[in-house]
């Protein structure tokens, strides 16, 4: 026992350099001095307790197949392929289950619906287990953390080298442990919200004059340092279909890839709601504004569909907040924020107060475009996939209300060619008649005319719903509701509220002084008549 002290004061004194990390030495050494006294004792207990944790493994994954298994046939294989599908096994202790998922929405999906019958399935498989927790995964998480006793073996076996060979090159091992444990740089998450789409980047989406403007207000957003607010908050609005989304995930899917690490939240206003509502149902709304709070970009789809009082007044006080911390906030919807009846008149006049752009829809060249990187895409599952680009200008020509159609034209024709390989021009027209405008006439809206109005008269659109009374505002303004009223079947005060509120008499007076004028006015009964040429096109 002579030689013993030395061996411990020495451990004791690397211990005191270590600043407590040889604590944990020593009692390793401790613990693993039975197993050196003999010859490969040391190796045998190592081999033994990989066996262990190799064994730990089988049976835990083995527990996931067998619940997953009866998971599906609960609920089908369609309602598992849609929820369960990239449920994962991420951690199992001694009585509690720990699943994850990608995001956040399935999560709380899960949760919400299904986690009584999941807990249920796994205590049927092993008794032990008296709980289950549904985590969201991230892109840093590649693999299934060690378990507790695993951690305790390894710190064990690093602690029965001998001091002489750990003194040796102590920075070296450090740094080679800290290359072997860093992940590469991990591929951020936004906070919570709606999923997003990697499909949909900057990268794959189609430029062209219609969307020109859009995309460089989104690409400088979303590539712009911390602080360097230009525009807030911005609106992008255009019909349905024309690319608003894929812009917006673009924007979020390129902040969050970017070296600044921005905190990003990215939902729609369904999804919004939804949240609001169920965090007050929990009593958990004070987290839930605490959260978002402290974001850096705020990304909404689909505003139109903001409802509610008390919402709208929740919303109305986060976007106060964001734009007064200089936070970026970017919205989406299918018309101009003027024209958002449905919304306070306080969210109104604060989303009016940034940069609003109208993406239009897409040409001849954009639509030609988008159908060949769909067919490089469908290569890439069938590299004998041939369309002849004959076919594909034709669609491209005569499908022209939005991407989304186009798309369905590109998926119709994916669908026939496996049973009509040789597709003629007239054959696609038949197949695509649906989609192709065939003599129906086209519904007029009026922000359509306000468009093509406040073209030709030289004025944006914004100052003809505004107070205005200049004679250069005044007249286009007056012939756009003598449009509105004539094009469209809507009523004298629904055409006043496009027009920033006005009573319904103001457009009474309107549509009276321009048919007056057009009596007396050959010139503008011929502007006239060009105006809904344009507006019919």
């Amino acid at each position: 026992m002579a030689f013993e002290r030395p061996w411990r004061a020495g451990i004791k004194d690397e211990a005191a350099r270590n600043d407590g990390i040889g604590i944990m030495k020593l009692e390793g050494g401790k613990m693993r001095m039975n197993l050196a006294t003999a010859p490969g004792g040391f190796q045998a207990g190592s081999n033994q307790s990989q066996a262990a944790g190799e064994k730990h493994d089988m049976r835990h994954d083995a527990l996931f197949e067998r619940v997953s298994a009866r998971l599906k046939a609960q609920v089908g294989p369609d309602v598992f392929a849609s929820w369960f599908g990239r449920l994962k096994l991420h951690s199992v202790s001694k009585s509690v289950v720990r699943l994850s998922v990608p995001t956040t929405f399935l999560k709380s999906w899960i949760n919400n619906r299904y986690l009584d019958l999941i807990t249920t399935l796994v205590q049927q498989e092993d008794s032990e287990i008296l709980k289950v927790e549904i985590l969201v995964r991230t892109a840093t998480r590649g693999h299934r953390p060690a378990a507790p006793e695993e951690s305790v073996a390894a710190a064990a076996e690093a602690a029965v080298v001998p001091p002489s060979r750990r003194s040796a090159a102590p920075t070296v091992a450090i740094a080679a442990a800290a290359v072997a444990a860093a992940p590469a740089r991990p591929v951020q998450a936004p906070l919570f919200g709606s999923p997003l789409d990697q499909r949909y980047g900057f990268d794959s989406f189609v430029e062209g004059s219609s969307n020109r403007v859009a995309l460089a207000a989104a690409r400088t957003i979303a590539e712009a340092g911390a602080g360097a607010v230009r525009f807030n908050p911005l609106f992008i609005h255009s019909s349905v279909g024309l690319g608003k989304t894929h812009l917006l995930q673009a924007i979020a899917l390129a902040a969050l890839q970017s070296a600044r690490a921005p905190r990003v939240v990215y939902l729609t206003a369904e999804y919004f709601m939804w949240r609001f509502a169920t965090a007050i149902r929990d009593n958990d709304a004070l987290s839930l504004k605490e959260s978002l709070r402290n974001i850096d970009l705020l990304i909404i789809d689909d505003m139109q569909f903001l409802q509610g009082k008390s919402i709208q007044h929740e919303f109305c006080h986060l976007l106060n907040m964001l734009l007064d911390s200089a936070k970026q906030v970017v919205v989406a919807a299918d018309r101009a924020p003027w024209e958002l009846e449905s919304l306070d008149s306080r969210v109104r006049s604060r989303l009016q107060g940034g940069v609003a752009i109208e993406m239009e829809g897409p040409d001849y060249e954009m639509r030609l475009e988008m159908l060949k990187r769909r067919l490089e895409a469908a290569r890439q599952d069938d590299a004998s996939l041939e369309i002849p680009l004959e076919i594909l200008s034709h669609v491209a020509r005569n499908v022209t209300a939005s991407g989304r159609e186009l798309e369905g034209a590109f998926n119709q024709l994916l669908f026939r060619r496996s049973f009509e390989p040789q597709l003629s021009i007239e054959r696609v027209d038949e197949l695509l008649g649906h989609l192709v405008n065939a003599g129906e006439p086209r519904r007029v809206r009026i922000e359509d005319i306000q468009r093509v109005v406040a073209k030709h008269y030289n004025v944006s659109r914004q100052e003809l719903v505004s107070n205005r009374r200049t004679r250069v505002i005044v007249k286009p303004r007056q012939i756009a509701m003598y449009l509105s009223k004539t094009l469209t079947p809507r009523s004298f005060p629904e055409i006043g509220r496009r027009f920033g509120g006005r009573d319904h008499t103001t457009v009474l007076h309107a549509v009276r002084k321009i048919e007056e004028l057009i009596s007396a006015d050959t010139k503008l009964s011929h502007e006239i008549e060009l105006l809904k040429r344009l507006i019919n096109e």
